[in-house]
């Protein structure tokens, strides 16, 4: 009686535990067919909204839509499999671009967040939003007054439509690469070597324009460019040096004959204001002594006045 009893009950959980299955598969399946009916009748009233002046390349026709349905079936047909391939993951920082048939589903991607996918009739594209930095490979320039430098630089940019970088252009950073090495060459190329060295903040804004002007139509945003290095050949290095030092010596020997004229001039003046006072002079000569003796106390001092070796000049 015991067993049967437990076989009774053990019976029962069973059903139960089919029965609540069933409701969840049910559930499932109508939540599908829901979706499915939805996506249909957005499409009709979508296509039945354009006027006929508009692009339809979005409308999948009657065609279309039979493998659609029927991709459809299968999927419903195959639900506890399949889900796991029609339900995907798009990161915060990531956008997917969805193709049914080969044709854009819609003219906005897909995410952040979890969106439904026909593995069947769909394929979608992951486009990553964040900022990419690339280090510009050292380029031999050839400038403006025939001088061989070598530039190397920095550009940091980034996805800012996924639609347009997924059809306008195969790889987009790839592309971007290469056209930032070209426009390093070609703009550098107008500048001189003075402007080169001195103006690489506006050589960098000239650079930054060109390329956000040049890779717009793909989707891409030029944030920023930087030049980092100018690497000069040795001899011109040593040129420049020579040309450097020349300068300051030339410099520093004006200053000090600006500063021997000045020097002259005041003595000048200092003694026409002796010259006025005989007393100043005997107290600038006491001074002298005081200084003198005060640095150097080994050095004697015979003071000879000037007036007694004219006196003696006079009588000859």
């Amino acid at each position: 009686m015991k067993v049967k009893a437990f076989q009774r009950q053990h019976s029962h959980r069973n059903t139960f535990r089919d029965c609540v299955c069933t409701r969840v598969c049910a559930c499932v399946c109508l939540c599908l067919c829901l979706h499915l009916l939805f996506c249909v009748f957005s499409h009709i009233v979508r296509n039945s909204s354009r006027d006929s002046s508009t692009d339809t390349s979005g409308s999948l026709g009657c065609f279309g839509w039979c493998l659609y349905l029927t991709s459809m079936f299968f999927v419903l047909a195959t639900f506890p499999v399949s889900i796991f391939k029609c339900v995907t993951i798009v990161q915060e920082y990531e956008r997917a671009v969805l193709f049914r048939l080969g044709r854009i589903l819609d003219k906005k991607p897909k995410g952040p967040g979890l969106f439904f996918v026909n593995p069947c009739t769909d394929k979608f594209t992951k486009v990553d939003l964040r900022t990419v930095s690339y280090d510009i490979p050292p380029q031999e320039i050839l400038t403006k007054d025939s001088v061989t430098v070598s530039v190397d630089g920095v550009v940091y940019y980034r996805v800012h439509c996924p639609m347009l970088s997924v059809t306008n252009v195969k790889d987009p950073h790839h592309a971007t690469k290469l056209l930032a090495q070209t426009t390093l060459r070609n703009i550098l190329g107008t500048k001189k070597l003075a402007e080169l060295l001195s103006d690489r903040e506006g050589i960098s804004h000239d650079m930054q324009g060109s390329l956000d002007e040049a890779t717009h139509q793909w989707g891409i945003k030029v944030e920023r460019v930087e030049i980092k290095d100018v690497k000069l050949p040795h001899q011109l290095q040593r040129a420049m040096a020579a040309e450097a030092e020349a300068s300051r010596e030339a410099r520093a020997k004006v200053i000090a004959a600006e500063g021997e004229m000045n020097a002259s001039r005041a003595l000048k003046e200092a003694g026409l204001v002796l010259a006025e006072s005989p007393g100043a002079l005997q107290l600038r000569y006491l001074q002298t002594l005081n200084s003198i003796a005060a640095e150097k106390n080994s050095t004697i001092i015979f003071p000879l006045p000037i007036d007694v070796m004219a006196h003696f000049m006079n009588r000859k």
